[in-house]
């Protein structure tokens, strides 16, 4: 049996095949998830689970090089908002339209994992990245400029 991180076996399989720059939606009990995308379907009922719990299992086992929301949180959902710049300090964040997530950002996430949460624009893109410091720690192998600040 696993000792921590994500138990579910279909999410933590799905985590798995994620790359640098693939992106994963973690979305509300509403989002109208796209019928050819990778669902993972989490909820149980009424904000169980929560989209928060769920965003911070899953940063907890990816890294994390971008982040996209609505642009609808900053002024409509600042909790969500302010949970994030927490939750993802540093992390370049990008907002878009609510329609193009629900629409064009649907069609492009290679995971959507959907949750109980009844909580307004309360879907969240993560770009996956990689662990800079790991890939280039070889000696002699030299690690880009856009990557040096995050050494």
């Amino acid at each position: 049996m696993k000792r921590r991180g994500i138990l579910n076996a279909e999410l933590s399989g799905a985590l798995a095949t994620l790359g640098h720059t693939d992106l994963l939606l973690v979305v509300d009990a509403g989002f109208p998830v796209p019928r050819t995308a990778h669902r993972v379907d989490l909820a149980i009922a009424e904000d169980l689970p929560r989209l928060t719990t769920v965003l911070d299992l899953i940063a907890d086992e990816l890294v994390v090089e971008g982040v996209v929301y609505a642009e609808d949180v900053a002024a409509h959902n600042a909790p969500l908002a302010d949970w994030l710049a927490r939750r993802f300090p540093g992390v370049p964040t990008t907002t878009r339209a609510h329609a193009d997530l629900l629409g064009e950002l649907a069609q492009q996430a290679k995971v959507i994992v959907r949750t109980g949460a009844f909580n307004p624009w309360g879907n969240v893109g993560l770009v996956c990245g990689v662990d800079v410091p790991r890939w280039f720690d070889e000696p002699g192998v030299v690690v880009p400029d856009y990557y040096r600040d995050r050494m």
